[in-house]
């Protein structure tokens, strides 16, 4: 006869009270080798995220055997830079398949709710001035608050009948408008967007075309591709230069958008889960948005920390797709008259 259990521990039925359990997995016990090539990081941007997210990782729990903020965070950062949800992974800190799901999922949703607080546009002046010096610096195009740019990440499909998440290549995926300056940090990240809208539609709808109408800065501009339509804040390139001007004006605009392409290498580089090679997020489109922000939250992390190196491009087999551009022109009057005082202040 079956007898009842009431409560079970998966982690307790699969590995037994002397394995070496969550609690006791210790950072100190081993070296800083292991903790970046099985987590990703080291050892103090690890102590720091526990500090960061330890009181909202602390939440009382009916289990007998609340997972530790740290043990949480090593989880979440296993799968964030491997993608997989692999035995071996669960294995290093003693914990089963079912709670790094659910530790991915707590970490995860910690990280979000700080998103604000770790990516934004600089607000005072002294800040301001100094982003638009960096972009100059890097191939002399004025004014620059940023750079803006769209990527794909692979999601499963939500069901067989919803078909706004498929994109042009066929494929399920969540398109992430992002903006970031001469180093890379994220100064915006909006990653809820489904696959099938084209990056013009999305900077249409986002939050970031009613900040820069409405609020932001009005003595500089973003840098976007020609999937982009031309706006007062929105610097885009000609799409048949002419001039010497415009073909100056069109080298450094791509020298400097090229940031955010190598930005989004990086990411994908350092979070494997985003880049594809391990197959697409297996959750929902509101859980893989927050993954990815979480993602963002951590790159930026990094990059206060030091850890800034730019990544090779990652091998992963989700790539954004390839956008047939029409000829995009603004119709604002406005947009042309400031590129065209642009082409002839600068690059004349």
């Amino acid at each position: 006869m079956a007898v009842p259990i009431a409560v079970l521990d998966c982690d307790l039925l699969l590995y037994g009270r002397g394995h070496r359990t969550l609690d006791r997995f210790k950072l100190e016990d081993v070296t800083d080798e292991y903790l970046e090539s099985t987590y990703g990081f080291p050892r103090q941007f690890i102590y720091y995220l526990v500090d960061l997210l330890g009181a909202s990782l602390s939440r009382p729990t009916q289990r007998s055997r609340a997972i530790s903020p740290e043990t949480q965070i090593l989880a979440a950062l296993g799968f964030y830079t491997s993608g997989s949800f692999q035995t071996r992974m669960g294995d290093a800190i003693g914990i089963s398949q079912a709670s790094m799901s659910r530790c991915v999922a707590n970490v995860t949703e910690a990280l979000v709710e700080r998103a604000s607080q770790f990516i934004h546009f600089p607000e005072d002046e002294a800040t301001v001035q100094s982003l638009k010096d960096d972009f100059y610096a890097l191939a002399g195009m004025p004014g620059v608050l940023g750079v803006v740019g769209c990527t794909h990440v692979a999601i499963r499909a939500p069901n067989a009948e919803d078909l706004s998440y498929v994109n042009r290549k066929g494929l399920h995926s969540l398109n992430c408008l992002m903006v970031c300056d001469a180093r890379g940090v994220l100064l915006s990240a909006e990653t809820h967007w489904p696959g099938s809208l084209p990056d013009c539609t999305v900077l249409q709808q986002a939050t970031l075309t009613s900040q820069f109408e409405t609020e932001l800065h009005k003595d500089g501009w973003l840098l976007g591709d020609s999937s982009f339509f031309l706006r007062t804040w929105l610097m885009t390139p000609l799409h048949i230069p002419e001039t010497p001007a415009e073909y100056r004006y069109n080298m450094a605009h791509s020298a400097t958008h090229n940031v955010i392409e190598r930005m989004f290498r990086t990411i994908r580089s350092r979070f494997r889960c985003l880049d594809g090679s391990k197959g697409t997020l297996q959750y929902s489109p509101e859980k893989s948005s927050h993954i990815i922000l979480a993602c963002c939250v951590l790159h930026n992390i990094a990059l206060e920390h030091g850890l800034d190196v730019w990544s090779s491009p990652a091998t992963g087999h989700m790539e954004q797709p390839e956008e047939e551009y029409e000829q995009m022109e603004s119709i604002d009057s406005e947009a042309c008259r400031i590129r065209q005082e642009l082409l002839l202040t600068h690059f004349s």
